[in-house]
């Protein structure tokens, strides 16, 4: 019987709360995407904790590739237009500052890895970008309710392939998989609270806001392409060895391909859903 993490109970405890909670304002595509996002989580932290010695790289390098290459466009074509729509100038700077923070926030939260935490270090980083990644996403969904679910969807597809990864780690080094409930329920949480809030109607303000949400999901999306280089994820996860370059440079092929079909599936999409 595998080791179950009070932290993590408590994370889909608290998803439940907030998703009573989400019911009485009726915000079912905020909720959806949070249980899409918790689904896709929790799910490939299984077969990532039960694999932890051998794993199929080249489905890993397409969930990779095919999530951030549908986050890249979606968040291109759903969310820059607004942004610039609200307010052009505004909207760029937004857009730029979502960028640099996010860059900023990778780079000094990895500190983070290096203090206390009565939990894995991973699940930290993990559950912190789930939490800013919902709160965003609550925004944007409770000021847009308009917005279709394919922007939403898009933009979690990468829960999957992060805690397939995370879980491996945590598999590897005996320590219980289920601790990743909690970052699996943190979008969801966060999208919930934060979809109650109300932007002001100053053009100006929307332009800044959803042009930083675009900043922000662009720099996720792009720090998620699958690299295949030495040290990566890629790498740690396909425990290569002698081999190990060609290999990767086998799986670089997969990645292009990959990130291209990601791409070409929001575009198709979108074909679909949009109105005539």
């Amino acid at each position: 019987m595998p080791q179950l993490s009070r932290i993590g109970l408590a994370g889909a405890g608290a998803l439940a709360v907030c998703t009573a909670l989400a019911a009485t304002a009726g915000l079912w595509k905020v909720v959806t995407i949070g249980w899409v996002a918790f689904a896709a989580m929790a799910g490939a932290a299984v077969l990532g904790g039960r694999r932890s010695d051998a794993t199929d790289v080249d489905r890993l390098v397409w969930a990779f590739g095919l999530a951030s290459g549908a986050m890249i466009t979606s968040a291109a074509v759903f969310l820059v237009p607004d942004a610039i729509g609200h307010h052009p100038r505004y909207g760029g700077f937004g857009i730029a500052l979502g960028v640099l923070t996010g860059f900023g926030a990778h780079t000094i939260g990895h500190r983070a890895t290096h203090m206390d935490f009565p939990m894995d270090h991973a699940a930290v980083e993990l559950t912190a970008h789930s939490l800013a990644a919902g709160a965003i996403i609550g925004l944007v969904y409770g000021n847009m309710p308009d917005l279709g679910l394919l922007l939403g969807l898009a933009i979690v597809s990468h829960k999957g392939p992060a805690g397939y990864v995370a879980a491996h780690r945590l598999g590897r080094s005996g320590k219980p998989v289920s601790v990743l409930l909690l970052p699996a329920s943190g979008v969801g949480v966060a999208a919930v609270l934060s979809a109650l809030l109300e932007l002001p109607t100053s053009p100006a303000v929307n332009g800044l806001v959803f042009g930083f949400a675009a900043g922000v999901f662009l720099h996720v999306a792009m720090d998620f392409l699958p690299r295949c280089e030495l040290g990566g994820d890629v790498y740690e996860v396909a425990s290569v060895g002698e081999d190990a370059h060609a290999l990767l440079d086998r799986l670089r092929t997969h990645a292009v391909a990959s990130t291209g079909l990601g791409a070409v599936v929001v575009f198709v999409a979108w074909l679909v859903v949009a109105p005539r």
